[in-house]
């Protein structure tokens, strides 16, 4: 699909809708947002121009023609209200760190001590693949930048060592090592609410909307559960299902020993990274006992980063991929606080809420948590995902369950969000960086993703039963 057909489809989805009759219970401007609602998620799906730049014409084109707010002055104030949620300069912040542990060289560090003391065996190696991946990810929120930025590099070069390449025998060792590092990454994004970017947008949609707040701490004792044995079955799961042909790999050692020598000795900035990295992780598990907001810790340790100089405030005034987060973000929250202040979530939460009524309450929250999931089919953005339906899906629940149910369908709706990234070889930020290594066909990733999409989404419904 050529650019300009890119264009076009967003705003014409966006036409019809607002030409499409009102329905009935409905405010002609609650139609009118929603057009323009839909047309942003089209577009953040096909994306055309960059996706922070969508969300910002929708914002802006909803106030300007003012279809959110009773005036000029309220509609700016909507606008501009996702730029005020302490989430988004959280996410900000864990950027930073983020670039901290790229730039002192401790997440390569970590990734290659992992290969030398387990990378003897194919097995081992995804272990290694898999551990550095869950060491970085309470600090790391772009997985992205984590599994494709960090660990893509240092991985994809084990495969090559034994001239396991995407044309000679792919099989042999690579096309294992590259379903871990998703597989592994997929499951880390669950596990820690600071793990993946759209974690922490849902959770302030959570508090917008629910009135539920979830904390570090919560996300993690609620999830552990099932993503502590998924994590650490998982690279065996894949061994068993998708198995390497070679077993033994032991030149993977030497090769990660010879680039530890070439790092030298672990340097003062690492330290002070690692040192910065717990002091934060600290701070966001007990900052409810200490009286510390996660917003202000992440602030707090971003200060600290720059005064070491671990990083310059250069590196942050340059970092176009946080600013850039920052601004889809705030927007994509405004845009999602929009739908509700012109009424449209009530009206089709109470629509869909018709279709389930005389369900029990478990059987309504297991449904909405598999829909939930399976409809990531039809998304290449986890983010986008996050903004179209956790609104609508929580609105419903509010509907038809009792308020202290509230809580446990919030966190399996958005624990699911890192899990779901699975399932396409489309479906998550590091998903294109893996398939297009070229280890895994497209039919075998489809596959595969079924597979273990399936066993995750079982997990789910299991916790379901286990909270509930």
């Amino acid at each position: 699909m050529n650019n300009n057909l890119k264009m076009v489809i967003p705003i014409l989805v966006a036409v019809v809708v607002a030409l499409l009759p009102t329905p009935e219970g409905l405010a002609v401007n609650a139609q009118y947002f929603f057009a323009v609602f839909l047309g942003v998620i089209v577009g953040l799906i096909l994306e055309p121009i960059p996706p922070a730049l969508i969300g910002l014409i929708g914002v802006a084109f909803s106030a300007a023609v003012g279809i959110v707010g009773d005036s000029p002055k309220d509609s700016i104030k909507w606008a501009l209200s996702g730029f005020s949620n302490g989430v988004i300069w959280l996410i900000f912040a864990a950027f930073m760190f983020a670039l901290g542990y790229k730039k002192s060289g401790l997440g390569k560090r970590i990734a290659l001590l992992l290969v030398k003391k387990l990378g003897k065996t194919t097995l081992g190696l995804g272990y290694a693949v898999a551990f550095a991946d869950g060491i970085l990810s309470p600090f790391m929120p772009s997985n992205t930048a984590r599994s494709a930025g960090t660990i893509f590099p240092i991985a994809i070069n084990i495969p090559q060592m034994f001239n396991s390449l995407p044309n000679n025998e792919p099989r042999k060792i690579g096309s294992y090592i590259s379903w871990v590092a998703i597989l592994a990454t997929c499951i880390t994004s669950s596990m820690f609410l600071t793990a993946l970017a759209p974690n922490l947008l849902a959770v302030s949609l959570v508090e917008k909307n629910a009135g539920v707040l979830i904390d570090w701490g919560t996300w993690f004792t609620s999830l552990a559960v099932i993503m502590i044995p998924l994590f650490l079955a998982a690279p065996y799961l894949a061994y068993l299902v998708y198995p390497p042909e070679q077993k033994f790999s032991p030149e993977a050692p030497k090769w990660a020993s010879e680039e530890l020598s070439k790092m030298g000795s672990i340097t003062k900035r690492e330290i002070m990274m690692l040192s910065l990295g717990i002091l934060a992780l600290v701070m966001w598990i007990f900052g409810k006992q200490i009286g510390i907001n996660s917003t202000t810790a992440a602030i707090v340790v971003l200060c600290l980063l720059v005064l070491t100089n671990v990083i310059s405030w250069d590196d942050v005034i340059s970092n176009k991929g946080a600013f850039n987060v920052l601004i889809w973000f705030s927007t994509l929250v405004a845009m999602a606080a929009g739908l509700n202040k012109v009424g449209y979530l009530k009206w089709a939460a109470g629509l869909i809420s018709s279709w389930l009524t005389g369900l029990d309450p478990v059987t309504i929250i297991i449904v909405l948590v598999i829909l939930f999931f399976l409809f990531h089919y039809l998304f290449a953005s986890i983010t986008a995902h996050v903004v179209a339906l956790l609104p609508l899906f929580l609105g419903i629940g509010m509907n038809l369950l009792p308020p202290d149910m509230i809580q446990p369908l919030s966190i399996l709706l958005v624990g699911s969000l890192g899990l779901m990234g699975i399932i396409t070889p489309y479906g998550t930020g590091p998903s294109p960086i893996w398939y297009g290594a070229g280890y895994i066909s497209q039919a075998t990733w489809w596959l595969l993703g079924g597979i273990f999409g399936a066993l995750f989404l079982a997990s789910l419904v299991l916790l379901g039963f286990i909270i509930l």
